[in-house]
């Protein structure tokens, strides 16, 4: 079987699940689109490791975990999605240490968290993408064979920075970018990483 290289498109609300999400991989040589449902946690874990400007003030597990591996010279070299049953996604977690190769099996939101820090590509194999990949059509996601069973097509992709619904989004426009910067220090401080990732997108507008 073939391997496909898959690439993170972004995270958005699942529609199904409540206080879950969809995480997007994007087929790289292709137009084929792989939503996986994950927790709350996986989520935030996922995007503070796409947004290089926020740094959590103490480890998250998955930072500990790239800490430890680092520690004793273990290398993450990909991560593969090898199944799929029952609309749940398994994957396994490709090691190396003093060049002994280990396969690891592993949540595929652990594996792609995980896969971030250590920058290892992300694969699945095609009958995997055949089955569960859809295509973008307009505003809305469609599977490729139309398999209305599929319980992981989910909502369009947003931002990678997941939503804060405690503060009106008009409120950080009004804010000056001095504010902004201060509010921000304050969202890590205070490990609320959905927020901090809104104001840094505010931040980046104001400063474009």
């Amino acid at each position: 079987m073939s391997l496909v290289k898959l690439a993170i498109k972004g995270i958005s609300y699942s529609q199904t699940q409540n206080g879950a999400y969809a995480l997007i991989l994007n087929e790289v040589d292709g137009e084929r689109k792989l939503p996986i449902v994950i927790g709350a946690f996986e989520a935030q874990s996922i995007a503070i490791a796409l947004e290089k400007e926020i740094k959590p003030p103490r480890p998250l597990t998955h930072d500990l975990f790239k800490n430890f591996a680092d520690r004793f010279d273990i290398i993450v070299k990909q991560v593969i999605i090898h199944k799929l049953v029952d609309g749940v996604f398994y994957s396994s977690i490709i090691c190396e240490r003093d060049k002994i190769e280990e396969i690891i099996d592993a949540r595929t939101s652990d594996a792609i968290a995980l896969a971030l820090r250590f920058n290892a590509p992300i694969f699945t194999y095609k009958n995997i993408l055949d089955k569960a990949g859809v295509y973008l059509k307009g505003n809305t996601m469609e599977p490729e064979n139309a398999v209305e069973e599929n319980d992981a097509v989910l909502s369009t992709p947003e931002t990678f920075g997941l939503e804060d619904t405690s503060v009106p989004k008009d409120s950080y426009s009004s804010k000056s970018v001095q504010e902004l910067y201060e509010m921000l220090n304050e969202a890590v401080q205070n490990e609320d990483y959905e927020k901090a990732a809104k104001i840094r997108d505010e931040i980046s507008k104001k400063e474009s």
